[in-house]
């Protein structure tokens, strides 16, 4: 179970510096765009993101 979690951490890491990586600027435009959010929005974001994954995982396995 440890290894599994430390591939998915490990995963999660990679694509989440792949937008930075290949484009600074337009990270930088969706990060300042993220800053003038709400927190209900910010929120959205966070829920939509877990059910997604939640989603994926369950077709997954």
């Amino acid at each position: 179970m440890g290894e599994l979690l430390l591939g998915a951490l490990a995963l999660m890491l990679i694509f989440e510096g792949l937008l930075p990586f290949l484009s600074p600027g337009i990270w930088r435009d969706v990060f300042e765009r993220a800053t003038r959010m709400s927190d209900g929005q910010i929120r959205f974001v966070g829920l939509s993101s877990m059910v997604i994954g939640l989603l994926l995982l369950a077709v997954w396995r």
